[in-house]
C-alpha cells in the first residue's frame, strides 16, 4: 500500500469499518441487476425485470437520504440496523413472490420495501471525515480509497450475481446480495469506536442538507451524470447482443469500471493545488468529452478501449464531489449530504436507463449511445453556470462563514476567490 494510503489506515479501527463497508456496499451493483436476471429467467419478461429494477432504484433514491438524515440524527447503530432488517425483509419476500408466481403487483411493493437500503458508503464516507477533519491530504485519499471500493464493486458485483443466479438458481444473486447488507451492516455497527457522534439538537424540523445551493448543484449534476451509467449498462449490453456476444457484455462493463478504479487510485495519490470547484468543473466536462468516442465503436474491442478512457474520468470526479459535499454542508448534517449525491446517481441511473432502452428498441445500440453523449451535455451546461457557487461553503454550524471552517478543514481562500481546500488546494 502506498503512504497516502498506508497514512489514512494509521488510525485505529480504520481498516474494520471499510471492509465491513465493502460488504455492506456489495447490494448497490448485485441487487438491482439480480432482480433482472432473476425476474427473466424466472418469466422471460424484460419488461417486468426493468420496471422492477427501476422501481428499487427510485424508492432507494427516495428513502436512503431520510435514513441518513436519521442516522445524523440518532447515531449508525440505532438506525441502521432497522432499517436493514425492513430492507432485508423486503427483499426475501421479493424472492418468495417471483419463485411463488405470485400477481405482479406483490414484486412491486416488496421491490419498493427494498428501497429501505442504506446509503452504506455514505456512512463510511463520514466515519472518515470524522477521524481525518482538520486533514485535507489524508482526506483526499480517505475519498479516493473509498472511490477504489466503490469500483471494486461494481467490477465484481454484476459478475458475481449474474453468475449466482443462471449457475445456481434465479434467487440466488439477489439473496447473495442480501446476506452482503446484513452481514455488512451488522458487522460496521459493531464497530462503536469509529462511529460519527450523533446531532440529536441540530435538525430543526422541516430542515434539509439540500437547503445547500451547492449541495443543490452537485445533485442536479449527478442525476446528469447517473444517466450516463445507466444508458452505458443499458446500451453496451444491447450493442454485445447484437454482435452475437451478450456474455461479454459484463467484461466490457468491468473494464470501464477498472479504467476509473485505477485513476482513483492514481488520484489518491496525487498533491493536488487550485480551486476544488474548478477540479470539479474539469471532470465534469472531460466525463462528457469521454462519451464522443463511443460514437464511433463498432466492434468491442473499440468499445472497451473507449469506456477504459472514459472510465479514468470517472473516480477523480467522484472524490472532488465528496470533498465539496463537506465544505457545502454542516457537520451536523454530513451523512444526509453525502446521501443525496448518490440519490442523484440513482435517479439518474434509473432515467438514463429507460431512455436507453427506448432508444435502442427504435434504432438500435450504435444510436442508444447517444443517451450518453447528450446526459453529459446536460451535466456540463449544468456545472458550467452555476460552479461559482461551490466557491463559498457553509460552517460547520450553518449559520454563516467563520474561522471555526478554515481552522477545522483546512480551506482558504485562493487567489480568485475560490476556495482551497488545503493539501489539495
Amino acid at each position: 500500500m502506498t503512504s497516502p494510503y498506508r497514512a489514512i489506515f494509521a488510525a485505529p479501527g480504520t481498516k474494520g469499518f471499510s471492509a465491513a463497508g465493502l460488504l455492506g456496499r456489495m447490494p448497490l451493483s448485485m441487487l438491482g441487476i439480480g432482480v433482472v436476471t432473476m425476474i427473466s429467467q424466472l418469466t422471460g419478461r424484460y419488461g417486468l425485470a426493468g420496471a422492477l429494477s427501476a422501481t428499487l432504484a427510485l424508492s432507494a433514491a427516495a428513502i436512503g437520504p431520510q435514513i441518513s438524515r436519521l442516522v445524523d440524527r440518532y447515531g449508525q447503530r440505532r438506525v441502521l440496523r432497522r432499517a436493514t432488517v425492513v430492507s432485508a425483509v423486503a427483499v426475501a419476500g421479493l424472492l418468495v413472490c417471483a419463485q411463488q408466481r405470485l400477481p405482479d403487483w406483490t414484486l412491486f411493493v416488496f421491490a419498493a420495501g427494498a428501497g429501505c437500503v442504506p446509503s452504506v458508503g455514505s456512512m463510511v464516507r463520514a466515519r472518515w471525515a470524522a477521524i481525518h477533519r482538520g486533514d485535507p491530504r489524508k482526506l483526499h485519499a480517505a475519498y479516493s480509497w473509498e472511490s477504489i471500493v466503490d469500483e471494486v464493486c461494481f467490477i465484481f458485483g454484476p459478475i458475481l450475481s449474474i453468475g449466482l443466479s443462471t449457475a445456481w438458481f434465479p434467487e440466488a444473486g439477489p439473496l447473495m446480495a442480501g446476506g452482503f447488507l446484513v452481514v455488512g451492516v451488522c458487522w460496521l455497527t459493531a464497530q462503536r469506536a469509529t462511529e460519527p457522534a450523533p446531532h440529536p439538537h441540530a435538525h430543526g424540523p422541516g430542515g434539509s442538507a439540500l437547503g445547500s445551493p451547492g449541495l443543490r448543484l452537485l445533485v442536479l449534476t449527478f442525476v446528469a451524470t447517473g444517466a450516463i451509467f445507466g444508458s452505458i449498462d443499458v446500451v453496451t449490453v444491447a450493442f454485445a447482443d447484437e454482435r452475437g456476444h451478450k456474455a461479454l457484455a459484463s467484461l466490457v462493463l468491468a473494464v470501464y469500471a477498472l479504467g476509473s478504479c485505477l485513476a482513483g487510485a492514481v488520484f489518491g495519490l496525487l498533491h493536488l493545488r487550485g480551486a476544488a470547484s474548478r477540479r470539479w468543473l474539469v471532470g465534469v466536462c472531460a466525463m462528457a468529452l469521454s462519451m464522443i468516442p463511443l460514437q464511433l465503436a463498432g466492434n468491442l474491442p473499440f468499445l472497451a478501449g473507449a469506456l477504459f478512457v472514459a472510465g479514468l474520468f470517472v473516480a477523480p470526479t467522484m472524490v472532488t464531489t465528496m470533498a465539496l459535499v463537506e465544505q457545502h454542508v454542516p457537520r451536523s448534517r454530513l451523512t444526509e449530504g453525502m446521501t443525496w449525491t448518490s440519490t442523484g446517481l440513482a435517479v439518474g441511473v434509473a432515467l438514463g436507463s429507460s431512455a436507453a432502452g427506448w432508444v435502442v428498441d427504435a434504432g438500435g445500440a450504435r444510436q442508444g449511445y447517444l443517451v450518453p453523449l447528450v446526459a453529459g451535455a446536460l451535466a456540463a451546461v449544468v456545472a458550467l453556470p452555476g460552479y461559482r457557487r461551490l466557491n463559498v461553503p457553509v460552517p460547520l454550524d450553518g449559520s454563516g462563514a467563520d474561522e471555526r471552517y478554515t481552522k477545522d478543514t483546512g480551506c482558504g481562500t485562493d487567489g480568485d476567490g475560490g476556495t482551497g481546500d488545503g493539501a489539495l488546494a
